[in-house]
């Protein structure tokens, strides 16, 4: 298998153009440099926004925020609300997309704000936990509910459901370096189906309100308590995550003045539509109490009200959890690509598939990394340690946009948003990282430790240019037993270029790990 890549940076002499008309098309100055191609339409670009933020939460245990709230009136109060609070986040990012038109989103928005050592936190914290341990995750959801049907009286082999994992994310891994079109028609069609499901279930539900089952929707026993309001919302927004995505990939979106904010607009809307009305028709059928103890709520929907067709919920969550490990494979690998590019990531990241034109050491370096999580027994810590710093630094390139605004004015704005917006957010974004970080002290402890791990890895790897020749030197033992380098680039392998990507990348996380 040939995988020819070239670096963004230039083309490395290749000889006929007619060995390469794919990169002649892509070639932003008639030759000269190389970069990814638009392909993706405004469609594309929705259902990589609903498909990024519609996983396995919204069918598996939508219990957080009722946890937190205590009644399901309020509980409905907060998805709304945490819908309204994405859109406006969105709305934000649709100014700074079309403003800074690189992949890489907030890691991109915050370097040109901030500076290389804020967006080195952001790309770190990003790439080596949140995104990685999110896609294995996903992924091991995705085995369960696949494997569900043939246990239906217990839980599926440990192993056999990590082995499953891995099959999804090297499939997955596959499609991605092979064609991007690939990779969005998987993301259209899952995302379909994941919405043919959610909808089967709204409809469900409006039938049984249409019978009258409205008892549960009621204020009894709803909190007060400052702390738990905040994380009923933090739930809720987790839920929401994803809405930020398509940003990561804004190279690859055709006319995307255009189609950004009409990409945000709509998927935002309807996935609030869906969230909201899903949780809607739970409640016409499950108490909050079966709901609090259920691990798996869409799943006794079904089974309370669907008889022998119960089995097409499983079956719909296995394949929005697909759709979703797709989406994270998507758009995390453009974030490695960008950080490659500012420097901040090893070269080889940096480099294209020239035929295919797609970042393939990127997406191998994501995929890497999250079958090295699969093997970590309690991932689930992980993340909620790091999901305040989500949300923070979410805070933060919204940041930028004011501060742009102040320091650089003259910056071209095809789409320029009320300054009420990125105040409000970001006022938001202090109440739900804040309060939770005083109520949740020791999961903040280890959320920070993860983030200043980032520091020395800057100091040492990045701004320390003057290096002594040992520190210099161990890099290039390692290159001396492939010498990779030392080929052409048109002519590495597959294998070459997974040994770069693992010498380069991989190696020195686990090791730091």
């Amino acid at each position: 298998m040939s995988a020819e890549v070239v670096s963004r940076k230039s083309l490395s002499n290749a000889g006929d153009e007619n060995e390469q008309p794919a990169a002649a098309a892509a070639a932003s100055n008639g030759g000269g440099e190389i970069r990814l191609e638009a392909k993706m339409t405004l469609v594309n670009g929705i259902t990589v926004i609903v498909g990024s933020i519609i996983g396995s939460g919204i069918f598996v245990s939508p219990t957080g925020v009722l946890k937190y709230t205590g009644s399901v009136n309020a509980s409905l109060m907060v998805w709304v609300a945490s819908g309204i609070f994405s859109m406006f986040g969105a709305y934000c990012y649709a100014e700074l997309g079309c403003m800074i038109s690189k992949s890489g989103a907030d890691y991109a928005y915050i370097m040109e704000t901030f500076g290389p050592f804020l967006a080195f936190i952001r790309l770190w914290i990003e790439c080596m936990i949140v995104r990685p341990c999110s896609q294995a995750i996903v992924a091991l959801t995705f085995s369960v509910y696949v494997l569900k049907p043939f246990f239906p009286e217990c839980q599926p082999p440990d192993e056999s459901v990590r082995m499953l994992a891995v099959c999804c994310i090297l499939v997955l891994t596959f499609i991605n370096c092979y064609e991007v079109k690939w990779a969005t028609m998987v993301q259209d069609y899952f995302t379909y189906a994941k919405l043919f499901a959610l909808f089967l279930i709204i409809l469900t539900g409006m039938y049984q309100l249409y019978l009258g089952h409205t008892e549960h929707f009621t204020f009894d026993d709803t909190k007060t308590d400052v702390t738990e309001i905040a994380l009923s919302f933090y739930s809720g927004l987790f839920a929401y995550n994803g809405w930020n995505y398509l940003n990561f990939i804004i190279e690859e979106l055709k006319d995307p003045v255009r189609n950004l904010p009409k990409a945000i607009a709509i998927s935002c809307s309807l996935v609030t539509f869906v969230y909201v009305m899903a949780n809607v028709a739970f409640f016409t059928t499950l108490s909050p109490v079966e709901i609090l103890g259920s691990e798996a709520v869409a799943v006794t929907f079904a089974n309370r009200l669907y008889g022998y067709m119960a089995w097409v919920i499983p079956m719909f969550v296995a394949m929005s959890t697909f759709g979703a490990v797709n989406g994270v494979l998507l758009t995390s690998s453009r974030l490695f690509y960008a950080g490659a590019c500012e420097g901040q990531m090893p070269e080889i990241l940096t480099m294209i598939q020239i035929k295919r034109l797609t970042p393939a050491p990127a997406v191998l370096t994501i995929a890497l990394l999250s079958l090295l999580y699969l093997c970590v027994s309690d991932i689930f810590a992980l993340i909620n340690y790091v999901g305040f710093a989500t949300w923070l630094s979410i805070g933060v390139a919204v940041l930028c946009l004011p501060v742009l605004r102040y320091t650089q004015p003259n910056l071209h704005r095809p789409l320029k948003v009320n300054l009420f917006f990125p105040i409000f957010y970001i006022i938001c974004s202090v109440f739900v990282t804040v309060v939770p970080m005083i109520a949740s002290p020791v999961e903040t402890g280890y959320g920070l430790l993860m983030i200043l791990t980032s520091v020395p890895v800057y100091l040492v790897f990045i701004a320390w240019k003057n290096k002594p020749k040992c520190v210099r030197s161990l890099t290039s033992k390692y290159r001396k037993v492939v010498p990779f380098n030392a080929l052409k680039k048109e002519e590495a392998s597959f294998a070459g270029l997974l040994h770069e990507s693992f010498l380069n990348f991989v190696l020195p996380t686990m090791f730091l790990v």
